[in-house]
């Protein structure tokens, strides 16, 4: 059986074994745990039986806006699942929890992301599984010069506040 919990500060060393072990994408220690501290309600960890962490979701809000307005638009950083526990619908299940958590949290609207164009498989999860379109196509947006798809979906709709139903 395979738990879904809100990632924690102890599991940063073993989000990063994931996220080594699949992507090309490395991110020092201190990146995660500075998304687990600023927004600590958004990523979320995949353990298996034996508490060891078998993917992950990193997210966090986009706050680049004016200083006195809320941001409506959360961002997943990073997903990884590590290849023995693929297809068991893991990451689809920590994208959910990071959505839902986005609009119940920050009342977030949009969620947004980055793909590679050469990540079949993820881009595949994205666009047909989690219904994200793509926004525009990022020329060199990676390190080695890969480019990527800004996708971006809305989110307010799918998981909405129970708040919002109530009449006053």
């Amino acid at each position: 059986m395979i738990n879904i919990r809100q990632a924690e500060a102890r599991d940063v060393v073993e989000m990063q074994t994931c996220n080594l072990t699949n992507l090309p994408e490395n991110y020092q220690l201190k990146y995660y745990l500075y998304h687990i501290a600023s927004w600590p309600e958004l990523s979320f960890v995949a353990e298996n039986e034996q508490k060891r962490v078998v993917g992950y979701v990193l997210a966090k809000m986009d706050d680049d806006g004016p200083p006195d307005m809320e941001p409506e638009n959360g961002h997943i950083t990073s997903l990884s699942v590590l290849r023995s526990y693929r297809r068991l619908g893991l990451a689809e299940r920590l994208m959910n929890q990071a959505q839902r958590a986005m609009v119940e949290v920050f009342n977030a609207k949009f969620v947004s992301l980055h793909v590679r164009v050469t990540n079949k498989a993820a881009f595949s999860l994205y666009k047909n599984t989690l219904k994200f379109d793509i926004e525009h196509t990022e020329a060199k947006y990676y390190a080695d010069g890969e480019d990527a798809y800004a996708m971006k979906k809305n989110i307010k709709e799918l998981y909405p506040l129970e708040m919002d139903s109530l009449d006053f």
